[in-house]
């Protein structure tokens, strides 16, 4: 496992276009520019990037989900949707929400196929909505879940991330795992570059703590894999792995859905074949980790 380089100038440029191992730059079409804040500040469900983000969210969710009807903990932002599909595979889920109106909804069908499906003589679980902080999890049992979820980058908005995960280790049984996704050093330094912030750019890589502003005056705090593999440990948590959420860029992905609408599926699969890389290029970084016996 490596750490993210941090710097685009140190990346591959195949890694910079978004091209992922075995696919040719120019094979590619060309990018127009757009910038991070504008790109990744929020996440519209009609846009081509983010069908294609929260598709192959879907995809790594049901991958994860264990095989066993299990009790979980969903702690990420309702736009996820992780809850709805995991009871949909016959999970019990505890939602936990910022205010009641933003209770999960049915989730549909993924176009790739990858809509986790309720294994045969089980049928769906059960969703408990429940609203509350992801910073303070008092509420909730010592190692009363089987997993949790932490994804849409909660733990990027929770800056006291150490609390947070302590918290998470503290509710998970002997032996459950947690399914994570924080931003990436490599969005960090984009979004300091963008803003002109050329001192606090020149620092970020030895930085112990990256903590970068938004545009809107929201922070974010990101992470190298090696960052998120110490505050895991730290935590009690035995990492599994650590990959990019996605390696295609989002303007690649948006020009190829332009030209053929139904390229989705298989862009979706050439991103879970490009996810095993080694190389973490992308915005944001996924990781799962385990609560050791």
């Amino acid at each position: 496992m490596r750490p993210s380089s941090g710097f685009a100038a140190r990346t591959p440029a195949s890694s910079r276009t978004g091209a992922p191992t075995g696919i040719p730059v120019g094979a590619l079409p060309e990018e127009p520019s757009r910038s991070p804040a504008e790109q990744f500040a929020g996440s519209d469900p009609l846009s081509a990037y983010w069908r294609f983000y929260w598709a192959v969210a879907g995809a790594q969710l049901a991958r994860w989900l264990p095989a066993e009807r299990s009790r979980l903990l969903d702690l990420s932002a309702p736009e996820f949707r992780g809850a709805s599909r995991a009871v949909a595979a016959g999970h019990d889920v505890v939602a936990l929400l910022p205010s009641a109106e933003d209770a999960p909804k049915p989730s549909l069908s993924l176009v790739n196929g990858h809509a986790p499906a309720p294994r045969p003589g089980r049928g769906p679980g059960r969703m408990r909505p429940v609203v509350g902080d992801p910073a303070a999890l008092l509420g909730f049992a010592s190692e009363g879940f089987d997993g949790v979820v932490a994804d849409d980058r909660v733990l990027s908005r929770q800056l006291a991330t150490e609390q947070t995960l302590g918290e998470i280790a503290r509710v998970l049984r002997p032996g459950g795992r947690t399914l994570l996704c924080v931003d990436s050093v490599v969005l960090g330094m984009a979004l300091l570059a963008e803003q002109d912030c050329w001192p606090e750019l020149s620092s970020a890589p030895s930085a112990d703590v990256l903590l970068v502003p938004w545009p809107d005056g929201s922070i974010t705090r990101c992470f190298t894999a090696e960052q998120l593999t110490e505050l895991l440990s730290g935590a009690g948590l035995e990492v599994e792995w650590i990959r990019p959420r996605t390696v295609l860029s989002a303007s690649t992905v948006e020009v190829m859905l332009g030209r053929d609408p139904r390229a989705l599926g298989r862009l979706v699969e050439m991103e879970l074949r490009a996810e095993e890389s080694d190389d973490y290029v992308g915005v944001h970084l996924l990781a799962s980790a385990r609560k050791p016996e």
